[in-house]
């Protein structure tokens, strides 16, 4: 008489195929991932398991379990994982998308002011400046720790703007 190896939970039987143990007991890939695996938070589908070949891992964001390949920018839908990331009410983005989305922009050339990696920037009356592109508009001599003039949109150094 051969003794039966099954389930735990299905009672199915596990000989020649494929099973987990936990505390001592055998499940089913099937059962073992419906029990007792992490799902992902945004496919629903167990991590670690067949249902996504080509997923090697997970990654927790905001004590929340991933698939790799499931953790993409909420704008562009490229993959984060193992990439430098911000979030916006939860939603995570690439830098590239966020910097398009929500940076000020520099009112000198218009480009996404990031803050990243400390960069410094000027800002003055709802207007933000990268720090090399705060110059005086008529002679672009580098304001950044100097005094400076407005004349309705333009800033100016004390020479250029001393007639104004």
């Amino acid at each position: 008489m051969t003794e039966r190896f099954d389930c735990h939970h299905c009672n199915e039987s596990l000989f020649g195929k494929k099973y987990i143990l936990r505390e001592e007991s055998p499940y089913c890939v099937v059962c073992f991932e419906t029990l007792f695996a992490n799902t992902c938070e945004e496919c629903g589908k167990p991590i670690g398991c067949d249902c996504k070949p080509i997923t090697t891992g997970g990654v927790t964001y905001r004590e929340q379990p991933w698939h790799k390949e499931c953790f993409v920018c909420t704008a562009c839908r490229k993959q984060l994982s193992g990439q430098r990331f911000t979030a916006r009410d939860d939603f995570a983005y690439c830098l590239n998308c966020f910097c398009d989305l929500y940076a000020k922009k520099c009112a000198g050339c218009t480009n996404p002011i990031s803050g990243l990696g400390g960069t410094k920037y000027i800002s003055f009356e709802e207007r933000q400046w990268h720090n090399d592109c705060f110059n005086c508009k008529k002679c672009s001599l580098s304001l950044v720790g100097r005094g400076f003039l407005t004349e309705r949109d333009d800033i100016l150094c004390p020479d250029c703007g001393k007639d104004i």
